[in-house]
Parts: structure tokens; C-alpha cells; sequence
């Protein structure tokens, strides 16, 4: 059965850090495109991070480009966020999710997705 099981999220003032994790089983993690989506309020789920399955590529979009960075760990089944410099529009339910393939990587769409977590909250404010 294939899980993805977020952790990490919380309160957090302006300008702080978090780290998001990520654990999968049930597929061969150390082969798949994984990506981290986030979910405001009234809000489109978005994509904002990408990796590839060997790390040699990884995509931002704009607004968190410099602040986040994505990583992975195929030893442990395991994906990060690092998130820095939070915002209040940061704010938000984060979530990991495996794509479909690595050519959706750079194009963060909900629709490219195959699994995806429950979500973790990033709650920013001061």
C-alpha cells in the first residue's frame, strides 16, 4: 500500500524556519519524481518544489525560490522541505506527492501527481 506521511509543520513567526519530511513506502521511492504542493484557504493547491529521483534536478517556482529547498534521502525513503525566511503568505497545508514522471517535474501541477500525503499545517504569524 503506498503511503506518503508528512511531518514537521507548526507555528512560526515571521522570518523563522521549518523543516517539512516527508516518509514513503509502498513503491520504489529511489526511482520516483517527488515533489512538495501547498494548499491555502479558499486557494488552488500549488506546486512549489520538484526533485528528481537522483537529485540532479530540482524546480521552484518563483515565490519561494531562494527561501526553500527541497532534498531527498533514498536510503530512508525520505523528502524535505527546508523553509526560510517564512512569510505569512507562506501559510498553508503542505504536502508531499509522487508524480506520475519525471517529465511533469518542472511543470508542478496538481493534475501530474499520483499519490500524495495528508498534508502537514505551516502556520506563519507573528
Amino acid at each position: 500500500q503506498t503511503q506518503l506521511v508528512e511531518s514537521g509543520g507548526g507555528l512560526v513567526q515571521p522570518g523563522e524556519s521549518l523543516t517539512l519530511s516527508c516518509t514513503a513506502s509502498g513503491f520504489n521511492f529511489g526511482a520516483a519524481p517527488m515533489g512538495w504542493f501547498r494548499q491555502a484557504p479558499g486557494q488552488e493547491r500549488e506546486g512549489i518544489a520538484s526533485i528528481s529521483w537522483g537529485s540532479s534536478n530540482i524546480f521552484y517556482v518563483d515565490s519561494v525560490k531562494g527561501r526553500f529547498t527541497i532534498s531527498r534521502d533514498n536510503a530512508k525513503n525520505s523528502l524535505f522541505l527546508q523553509l526560510n525566511s517564512l512569510k505569512p503568505d507562506d501559510t498553508a497545508m503542505y504536502y508531499c506527492a509522487k508524480y506520475k514522471s519525471h517529465g511533469f517535474l518542472s511543470r508542478h501541477r496538481a493534475s501530474d501527481v499520483e499519490y500524495w500525503g495528508q498534508g502537514t499545517q505551516v502556520t506563519v504569524s507573528s
